[in-house]
């Protein structure tokens, strides 16, 4: 797929899945600008970041206090090219791992831990 169509996809995708969380949750969620990159870009401008990832969250969780310093901001970073590849270049497994990879990252922004969130079959 184009780095275009990927994007048309993940944009889909991305708003499926905050439409389809539980009320209190996607109003939560709503808190944590989501966003697609290529991670060769993404490594260009932070060298210090893994050429592997999928998603990342970043800022602080919600229930945190808040921080006047705007990089303390959540955001969800998505990676399509990592994605599309880890998926195998498959439109529907693309489509799933995006799915499963946004779900992980929310559940970040949520509070939870690296094992809780595996806990919920998101890893």
């Amino acid at each position: 797929m184009s780095p275009r169509h990927l994007e048309n996809v993940a944009d889909t995708v991305i708003r499926q899945v905050l439409s389809r969380l539980p009320e209190a949750i996607r109003e939560t969620a709503g808190g944590c600008p989501v966003v697609v990159e290529w991670i060769e870009q993404a490594v260009a401008d932070d060298p210090e970041l893994p050429d592997d990832l999928l998603g990342l969250f970043e800022g602080r969780a919600c229930g945190e206090p808040d921080d006047e310093h705007p990089a303390s901001l959540p955001r969800i970073r998505l990676f399509l090219d990592n994605i599309w590849e880890h998926a195998g270049r498959d439109r529907q497994a693309f489509r799933e791992e995006l799915r499963i990879t946004l779900l992980h990252e929310i559940g970040h922004y949520l509070g939870l831990d690296e094992e809780q969130v595996e806990a919920l079959g998101l890893a």
